[in-house]
């Protein structure tokens, strides 16, 4: 178990009296993410398999972020063999769409950032939401840039904020249906960067989503046939398409045996 994780486990051992046994509770959702979660090797090593699949899009190396309930970041890794194999920009990005998926999810209700594209368009239910949670500039940009992408990254443990409206920020869920935080990937095309996220969830386990605004009542990415009038998102490549659409068949929701 990482550093982190076991410092949050203390602190919630330590103060038991703020450690009840209620689903709004910090601590016990804190605890329970860090309780399902790989180590970061680990979980680098399940993204630059994923990563290496049929994905549609550009191929590239990819950065994921996951963050807690709270919003604070709990790791982030990179799929390349180096920190500069994926657009140095994607690492914020993804910090982003995780908070977002974390932000506007509920527990009984996810919303994907690929689902708030139509949204916040001009005239859109949303709009302006994307200018609503700025991102902290002082953590996404502290520390050493070395230090990117590691167990030492700066952004782990602080809140990042942001918000992102495009494909890549899933919210995740426990076996038990507990919202436990977000995850967000980034550095290919929307699409691909979602596609990459539901895999990694799936692997993750943390895919029990309750409900959602798709079809298949999830909150898989939807994509628009002509205007965007719902929780749409434009189409990118045609492989990327295809995949996606059967992402909720292939990849199905729920705990995974």
């Amino acid at each position: 178990m990482r550093p982190f994780h076991s410092a949050l486990i203390a602190a919630c051992a330590l103060v038991a009296a703020g450690c009840t046994d209620g689903p709004t509770d910090p601590n016990l959702q804190v605890n329970t993410l860090a309780a399902s979660l790989p180590s970061h090797s680990s979980l680098r090593g399940k993204l630059q398999s994923i990563v290496a699949e049929t994905n549609g899009g550009l191929g590239f190396d990819m950065w994921a972020t996951i963050v807690d309930r709270s919003g604070r970041v709990v790791d982030v890794v990179f799929s390349g063999d180096h920190r500069d194999d994926q657009w140095p920009g994607s690492r914020v990005i993804s910090a982003q769409k995780a908070n977002t998926a974390n932000a506007f999810s509920l527990e009984g209700f996810a919303l994907s950032s690929a689902n708030l594209y139509a949204p916040v368009q001009p005239g859109g239910s949303l709009f302006g939401l994307q200018e609503s949670n700025p991102v902290d500039p002082a953590v996404a940009y502290g520390g050493r840039a070395a230090d990117f992408g590691t167990t030492r990254d700066f952004m782990i443990g602080k809140r990042i904020g942001g918000i992102n409206v495009f494909g890549g920020g899933l919210a995740l869920y426990t076996t038990g249906g507990r919202l436990v935080g977000g995850i967000g990937l980034s550095g290919d095309t929307s699409c691909t960067d979602h596609i990459i996220a539901w895999k990694l969830r799936h692997a993750l386990n943390l895919d029990n989503v309750p409900g959602g605004v798709g079809e298949s009542n999830t909150d898989n990415i939807i994509f628009a046939d002509a205007t965007l009038d719902g929780f749409e998102h434009p189409k990118c490549d045609d492989a990327a398409v295809a995949i996606a659409e059967a992402l909720p068949e292939d990849f199905p929701v729920g705990p995974n045996p």
